[in-house]
């Protein structure tokens, strides 16, 4: 498909389609006009460019991160992959999000992911490391047990407690900034998978219903500030690592939201114009819902939709 016709379906389909919110609500002269907008879909650009649309439609990283806060960026640096394979956050929505921060007033900014493939070649490799350092960021370790603390979970149903990175228990604010992706176990990997990144207790999750234990990892009490997803590059299949360039589309989309519910049931939907997706498959966000972690009803929100 043409990216022009792509786009043009993308954004009729998914954002009014499948994000089923009417046209006339979306641009009603009332009161909801005042109302901050929940979530922020952008179609057709840059990462960069579809980002800082984005951002300023939710009133700016000011809103979200204060003078002399440390603050962490947590991309999916999981693969051993360039950017051209879409298996990690793209380092330049990465960088753009780290200057953003410290522009903000930011103490310091950390980045780091726990990566399934080899941790050095991940970070080197993604450019995500180069990146983030060039904005201006710590890179942090986060290949070994000793740089995680163990934190209780009192709402999650199967796991009550977890190993959470020291940098997310330590900083202020943290923001979570996943790729889009099919993902074999998962069925979608985003906002509230990504945070497999954080925790070390990776195996017994997979062994003890994975979706369950990704919603009760959600349940932490520090949830992200927002959760920025990358869907310029969507890797359709073979996922979460790919096998080849053949498994990415070009997505030219950019998600974000403070609830990660809701971000995670539009980006479901988005996906769904590749191929077949339901939050149902994708059973994490159901769950997540169910806990109270956010809401997939998208229609009781307010939306935005940019295209560039």
């Amino acid at each position: 498909m043409k990216r022009r016709n792509f786009i043009k379906t993308a954004v009729a389909g998914a954002v009014v389609g499948s994000i089923q919110l009417q046209h006339t609500k979306l641009f009603a002269k009332d009161k909801e006009q005042d109302k901050p907008n929940d979530l922020v879909a952008v179609m057709g650009g840059t990462p960069v460019k579809m980002y800082e649309r984005a951002i300023e439609s939710l009133g700016g990283m000011g809103k979200y991160v204060k003078k002399g806060q440390k603050v962490v960026v947590k991309p999916n640096i999981g693969w051993d992959r360039t950017p051209e394979e879409g298996a990690n956050t793209n380092p330049d929505l990465v960088a753009a999000i780290v200057r953003d921060c410290l522009k903000a007033g930011a103490l310091e900014v950390t980045v780091f992911d726990n990566t399934c493939d080899e941790w050095q070649a991940c970070y080197k490799n993604s450019g995500i490391e180069a990146a983030a350092k060039a904005a201006g960021a710590k890179v942090a370790f986060a290949h070994e047990e000793r740089y995680y603390k163990e934190v209780l979970l009192p709402n999650g149903k199967r796991m009550k407690t977890a190993k959470i990175h020291e940098s997310i228990v330590d900083c202020d604010v943290w923001l979570n900034v996943p790729i889009l992706k099919n993902h074999g176990g998962a069925k979608m990997t985003n906002a509230m998978k990504n945070y497999m990144g954080i925790v070390w207790d990776r195996e017994y999750m997979h062994r003890n219903d994975l979706q369950q234990c990704i919603a009760d990892v959600a349940t932490y009490d520090k949830p992200p500030a927002l959760n920025i997803v990358d869907a310029y590059r969507v890797m359709t299949q073979n996922g979460p690592k790919g096998k080849s360039i053949e498994d990415v589309q070009m997505g030219y989309a950019l998600f974000i939201s403070p609830d990660i519910v809701a971000v995670d049931t539009a980006s479901v939907n988005f996906f769904n114009q590749f191929r077949p997706m339901t939050i149902n498959d994708a059973s994490h966000i159901v769950k997540g819902e169910e806990l109270h972690v956010g809401t997939t009803k998208l229609e009781n929100l307010k939306i935005e939709r940019i295209r560039m």
